[in-house]
């Protein structure tokens, strides 16, 4: 399998984008935007939009590739005024409901980082990931709230929340966010902070998809240059006593560890490292902001368990905490789904692993992370105190998030012909894999709590049970305050591509744009 192979689209999908393009009128739009204007059959538009999810991915009418936020401006006075919904996409990390025509405003060309040593700060561009924050971060001894990814796309992620490298020490990446430029559904310019719109910044952090187009945001650093980290692997004879122990230590560790556990069955690959290759591993990650020695008494009931395939903990500069996970670089196609629990036993992590493991009818990632710390807290922990602990984000009192991916192969991730074929080997991959998933969450019922909207992967937008899962990001009456809002700042859901929007069915429902109605473009709201 070439797993960059980008997905086929139906033919039945590309001639109604095109079709749809027909009929508009984008030269009109050419003449306003300084990035790209494409159209299918155009020269770029398949490499514009795709990114690093392959299972799914746009296939609008018309795409901006936005140089500035008055690209972004234009693009969305455009889209209403020819009744088209609008998706954005950075990197493709996280896409979960892909538009078949209307508008896709790509910000990857908006890539800005500009750092504040002074300050403590930074503030980026749209399109910006995690490792350039990082890296411009690096050479003043601070940090940013990252996550394990360096090319994770930095807003979207930040508008979910956040699990980070540091999260029980700092909190969530939105805790510590201090400014949002925003696009909004009538095509004004924003800048929301906590003082000019409480509501709406609030909203944003943790809640925000859905409510306008982030052109630019500005957060705060951490004073963090180094760290104590890497993995603890055991084989798979080991991984019932490695389950056991981690829990058990999850509940003697200090806020300034953060962990998380994964469980993996490698295929039996050549290119594969020979210590990983066939075989069922667990994973102990670790970032500890403390001492090394104090690291290594920490960790030391973990290596209790017995030898260890691979054991690299070490003093590493804050620029190499990506080592840490690992995670995959090159896209591929996959769906996963999530739960935020209260609690867990070893008896039902290990009745996960059992469904999830060798034995499983499909290949499973698990992962379980630790949460608790300055997350709960809103992130007034660590010797720097939270911007934004208000923000929305949803079930801050959950103890652990259990995260169930699986890619996908064949012709679900897009090999081979595409057409009606490939849209039913999708449909019917994605009953399977999703049948697995339920039941291996199934088994953590009784902590349950609800979902993180940042390990949402995979096509929920268009899930039978598509309001359920939007519901389950916030508690109910987060949702209703989140709805409303969403009704206020979107009332005709222009922005629709995104499952944990805050919105009922009956909302998404709402008639288009009508035709001709274009806003006027207001001054922005600048300091």
């Amino acid at each position: 399998m070439e797993i960059n192979a980008p997905a086929r689209p139906t033919a039945a999908t590309l001639e109604s984008a095109t079709a749809e393009s027909a009929a508009l009128e984008p030269a009109a739009l050419v003449a306003q935007v300084r990035g790209p204007v494409l159209v299918p059959g155009d020269d770029g538009y398949d490499a514009e939009r795709s990114g690093f999810q392959l299972a799914r991915q746009h296939r609008p009418a018309v795409i901006v590739g936005a140089r500035c936020a008055e690209d972004v401006v234009a693009a969305v006075s455009f889209a209403r005024s020819q009744g088209l919904p609008i998706a954005v996409q950075a990197t493709g990390h996280g896409l979960s409901a892909a538009t078949d025509g209307g508008l896709l405003i790509s910000t990857r060309r908006m890539a800005g980082v500009r750092v504040d040593a002074a300050a403590g700060t930074a503030r980026v561009e749209a399109g910006a990931v995690w490792g350039q924050v990082v890296e411009a971060a690096a050479p003043y001894g601070l940090a940013p709230l990252n996550g394990s990814s360096p090319s994770v796309g930095v807003i979207s992620y930040t508008l979910g929340g956040g699990v980070g490298v540091l999260a029980r020490t700092y909190g969530f990446a939105a805790d510590r966010v201090r400014s949002v430029d925003l696009v909004t559904a009538d095509a004004r310019e924003l800048r929301v902070t906590a003082e000019r719109d409480p509501e709406l910044f609030r909203a944003l952090l943790g809640g925000g998809h859905g409510l306008g187009v982030v052109t630019a945001m500005e957060f705060g650093l951490v004073p963090v240059a180094r760290l104590y980290g890497g993995q603890l692997v055991f084989g798979g004879e080991q991984i019932d006593e490695a389950l056991a122990a981690y829990l058990h230590w999850t509940g003697t560790v200090p806020d300034e560890l953060t962990s998380s556990l994964a469980l993996i069955v490698y295929p039996d690959l050549p290119q594969l490292p020979a210590a990983l290759r066939g075989r069922y591993l667990a994973q102990i990650r670790i970032a500890y902001t403390g001492s090394a020695e104090e690291g290594e008494r920490l960790v030391a009931p973990l290596r209790a368990v017995g030898p260890r395939v691979s054991d690299d903990l070490r003093e590493m500069p804050y620029a190499e905490s990506h080592t840490i996970h690992r995670d995959p670089a090159d896209p591929h196609a996959y769906d996963g789904d999530n739960a935020l629990l209260s609690g867990l036993d070893a008896a039902a992590l290990r009745r996960v692993a059992a469904l999830t493991g060798p034995a499983a009818p499909v290949m499973c990632v698990v992962q379980l992370n630790h949460l608790g710390g300055a997350m709960a807290t809103g992130g007034a922990t660590g010797g720097v105190s939270a911007v934004a602990p208000a923000g929305s984000v949803g079930h801050r009192d959950a103890r652990y998030a259990l995260r169930v991916l699986s890619p996908l192969t064949g012709a679900a991730a897009g090999d081979g012909p595409g057409g009606a074929e490939a849209a039913a080997a999708l449909a019917d991959a994605l009953a399977d894999v999703r049948a697995l998933h339920a039941e291996a969450l199934a088994a953590v019922a009784p902590w349950r709590l609800g979902r993180s909207v940042n390990f949402l992967l995979g096509g929920h937008g268009d899930r039978p049970d598509a309001d359920e899962v939007a519901r389950s990001v916030h508690a109910p009456e987060e949702h209703r305050q989140l709805a409303a809002l969403k009704a206020q700042h979107d009332p005709e859901n222009v922005f629709r591509f995104h499952p944990a929007a805050a919105t009922d069915r009956a909302a998404a429902a709402l008639p288009a744009p009508g035709r001709g109605n274009s806003p006027d473009i207001r001054p922005a709201d600048r300091p």
